[in-house]
């Protein structure tokens, strides 16, 4: 992305904001409360327009590339984005399922590398908020995409929850994927040191 600004109302949030990321890299977005790391975000996955500046994939800006941008990327917001009413393996089949076919193997595997096993039939409006974000992290790596974009991912996690979605994240990178990261402390990536990119108040 290449000098992004954006306001809300007559506060300026984003000013000439640019990073790059390659595959294998992860770059950590963090600054205090109100910096615009969640604005940023969700302006690289096409949820909001920049007033200025441009988001590019493979040299093209991503508006023009829609559908593809969207097969190569997986988002995580602060919001689980989860359905309550479904089971654990229903969710992954849905969310998957519009993506592409997936096997029952592969949502198996899923859930078992978020150490929720045990809960494939579970609903989940009865997990807890750390179970839920780790659902949540499932359905990320289901998505088989090259890039992740996380917004604060270790939200309600313990510290073993942490420690997993940490692996997870490097397991992508050492796989070739990229990982674009807004979180305050992330706990450290195995065998990787992100590239910051620090946001002002």
């Amino acid at each position: 992305m290449q000098g992004i600004d954006f306001w809300r109302g007559d506060r300026q949030v984003l000013a000439g904001v640019s990073l790059d990321l390659a595959g294998g890299e992860c770059v950590h977005v963090l600054g205090p409360n109100g910096s615009g790391k969640s604005t940023l975000l969700r302006i690289v996955v096409g949820l909001l327009t920049p007033e200025r500046g441009t988001v590019s994939w493979g040299g093209k800006p991503t508006h023009r590339q829609h559908d593809d941008f969207c097969a190569a990327s997986s988002y995580l917001a602060h919001i689980d984005g989860i359905k309550p009413e479904f089971t654990a393996e229903e969710n992954l089949a849905f969310d998957a399922g519009l993506r592409r076919q997936v096997k029952d193997e592969e949502i198996a595997e899923s859930l078992s590398q978020v150490g929720l096993s045990h809960a494939r039939d579970q609903l989940v409006g009865t997990m807890s908020a750390g179970q839920r974000r780790r659902l949540a992290m499932a359905r990320v790596t289901l998505a088989a995409a090259s890039l992740w974009i996380l917004d604060e991912p270790y939200t309600n996690l313990d510290s073993g929850g942490a420690a997993l979605v940490a692996a997870l994240i490097g397991r992508h990178l050492d796989a070739g994927g990229g990982a674009l990261i807004a979180a305050h402390q992330p706990p450290p990536i195995p065998h990787h040191v992100p590239r910051r990119l620090e946001l002002p108040s």
